[in-house]
């Protein structure tokens, strides 16, 4: 007969340690492995906008999250009573915090990924635990439950992104003869180069403002596809992660709006190009937008170029 709390054949190891990460104190006193302290958050409930179906957008939802880290006992520091000396709660409160403010999400799974790796940052951290759960979504609660280690995560990325030359392009770029010589001058600049292309037609339109909220975007992404098709060197990128890959090679991309914008939790205030390319200047802090239009904005540094052949 097994102990009673013995791990079967079909129980992987992380999976027992995930159960008793979250068990009852005596049941976690029974864990094997390494000497190490634990603290925890438990039942912290946020109002968040997250999920991939469509009834999920436009409306909050209540999620709750469970975390338990493991660090390295420091008796020396838990002796000086000091909170510099220790991993603070505020480790994990704050790694939920930033990840939530971050970008819309859809999955459970991403955002327990990324509240792991966030905390797994802290040197002192050596595992970690976190649960999360829908509880409005039906007569049940719905969630997800990971376990990281330091060792089985990849070294911490910096924070520090590329700050970007954005240029957002005069209707018609896509036909302009002097495209392939302004992709030059780009392409040789230091700093990594966005561009937005501006549909050269209206889009149709639509009785509801969110329906027309998506048209708006998707004839964005169409001069975008339009603009890419001119030259083999633009890369169209739709999401966060290839917008950092892009920018990183030093190539020269093009922004396919619809996802970073539809996902954002503090997005632009409209669909107009103009809007589009502030709100992404200033959300990816550009060292400069050039703009068609007469330059205006206090938080970023604007250039007025009417053609091409001025930027």
């Amino acid at each position: 007969m097994l102990p009673k709390h013995a791990a079967t054949d079909s129980t992987s190891p992380d999976q027992e340690a995930l159960r008793l990460a979250f068990a009852a104190p005596l049941d976690r006193a029974r864990a094997s492995g390494l000497p190490l302290d634990r603290i925890s958050l438990r039942e912290h409930v946020r109002e968040v906008e997250i999920g991939a179906f469509q009834a999920e957008r436009g409306v909050t939802q209540r999620i709750r999250f469970d975390i338990v880290a493991e660090v390295s006992p420091d008796e020396a520091g838990a002796a000086m009573d000091d909170v510099d000396d220790i991993l603070s709660y505020d480790t994990l409160t704050d790694a939920i915090e930033v990840e939530l403010a971050a970008e819309r999400i859809n999955l459970l799974e991403t955002l327990a990924e990324r509240i792991a790796a966030r905390i797994l940052r802290n040197e002192r951290a050596a595992r970690v635990f976190v649960r999360i759960e829908k509880l409005d979504r039906g007569p049940h609660i719905l969630g997800v439950e990971i376990v990281r280690s330091r060792i089985a995560t990849s070294p911490p990325t910096s924070d520090d992104a590329p700050q970007p030359l954005v240029v957002l392009l005069p209707p018609g770029a896509q036909e302009d003869p002097d495209l392939g010589a302004l992709l030059d001058r780009l392409a040789s600049r230091a700093e990594p180069a966005v561009l937005i292309a501006t549909p050269d037609f209206d889009a149709p339109q639509a009785a509801h403002p969110l329906a027309q909220r998506r048209i708006d975007l998707l004839a964005l992404e169409q001069a975008a596809w339009r603009l890419a098709a001119r030259d083999a060197r633009c890369i169209v990128v739709d999401s966060r992660t290839e917008l950092d890959w892009s920018m990183r090679r030093g190539g020269l991309t093009v922004w396919a709006p619809s996802r970073i914008v539809l996902d954002a939790t503090d997005g632009p205030a409209g669909t107009a190009p103009l809007i589009i390319a502030r709100w992404f200047a200033e959300t990816f802090r550009a060292v400069e937008l050039v703009t068609p239009h007469q330059a205006s904005s206090d938080k970023v540094p604007e250039r007025h170029a009417a053609r091409l052949s001025d930027i």
